[in-house]
């Protein structure tokens, strides 16, 4: 069901959810020690504010009334798989993510962010609000670049000084 290029990437949505005190959602992985921002893969026929909206619904049970779209990354943010994390029986092959990412507002109260949805497995088994730039430090190595790309690029937005 997911979407990949000719090139073995999967197109997906990243999510940066940024709070009133400038503060972003950084969610751990469920079962794991690795913490992310939420994110997702498209499915056929949808657009990306659709794949959004379901995503940002099924890993922090936020739906479209409680958050604002501030800002998308023009192009595609790419990053490669780990050799040991590429399923290699898979077909297509998929070798790593092409993302576009979504800077939202918070509109609701943080009691709104719900981990475990009906239906579908949960993504995460906990999250906090840290500083900008923490993410930057914190991620996964083979998602770096994309998280300081996604960062810089919406720092104008929600910082009055956009450097790290």
């Amino acid at each position: 069901m997911a979407i990949i290029d000719r090139r073995g990437f999967r197109s997906n949505v990243g999510i940066i959810i940024v709070n009133a005190d400038k503060k972003v959602l950084w969610a751990k992985r469920r079962g794991q020690e690795a913490w992310q921002f939420p994110q997702g893969g498209m499915h056929p026929g949808e657009t990306l504010e659709q794949t959004l909206f379901r995503e940002l619904e099924e890993e922090v049970g936020l739906k479209t009334a409680d958050v604002e779209i501030i800002s998308v990354t023009e192009r595609w943010l790419y990053y490669r798989l780990p050799q040991d994390l590429i399923r290699y029986h898979s077909r297509p092959l998929c070798i790593g993510q092409k993302q576009k990412w979504f800077l939202l507002k918070l509109l609701a109260d943080d009691t709104h962010i719900c981990l475990e949805q009906p239906g579908h497995k949960a993504e995460f088994d906990d999250w906090c609000w840290v500083p900008y730039w923490y993410p930057i430090k914190h991620v996964i190595a083979f998602k770096k670049n994309v998280y300081i790309k996604a960062l810089k690029n919406f720092a104008p937005f929600v910082l009055d000084e956009p450097s790290c």
